[in-house]
């Protein structure tokens, strides 16, 4: 690999990683080719990108980051082969990799990066599969906030009936 092709996959990993809030540092050495390809094929039914990369590539887009990004504690995680996953949803690939993995003992992770938060070993994917999705935590807050009108609602609608009970006892006392 020319230095030309390194500095230009450098660059395009410091884009990565400046517009991606989640991605995971795998292992899925020892994968058949036919099973990197099912994993691939998943990945990309969840709008996940799978690359592999040289960890010293890695390395130095990860090091031209801001300093507010913290990205120091992945640096330990980066040897051995890697194979980078880029995703939207924080859980996404967890998911997959936890359901694939029912009949394999790879791919493990190695370390996520979830909005500057830091998980690092593969005894976090059970931690990293719960994560909340986006869409998740906002469907649970419209509920959230829904729950108080409907109850003030449904008091007022058997409080009026209630009302209308004791008015009409009242008027048949008269």
């Amino acid at each position: 690999m020319t230095r030309e092709e390194k500095s230009a996959i450098i660059e395009e990993l410091k884009e990565k990683f400046e517009n991606s809030p989640f991605f995971y540092i795998t292992d899925s050495s020892t994968l058949t080719v036919e099973s990197v390809n099912k994993l691939r094929g998943l990945l990309f039914e969840k709008g996940i990108e799978m690359r592999v990369v040289k960890n010293t590539l890695v390395k130095k887009a990860l090091e031209s980051a801001p300093q507010d990004k913290n990205y120091a504690p992945l640096m330990d995680t980066l040897a051995g082969p890697t194979a980078l996953m880029f995703t939207e949803v924080a859980n996404s690939p967890a998911r997959v990799i936890k359901d694939f993995r029912k009949d394999k003992d790879k791919p493990f992770i190695k370390a996520a990066y979830i909005d500057s938060a830091i998980f690092i070993g593969d005894d976090k994917i059970e931690e990293l599969s719960k994560l909340k999705s986006k869409e998740e935590l906002v469907g649970e807050i419209i509920g959230l906030l829904q729950s108080p009108a409907r109850n003030v609602i449904s008091s007022l609608q058997s409080g009026g009936q209630t009302i209308m009970g004791l008015l009409k006892a009242l008027e048949e006392r008269g």
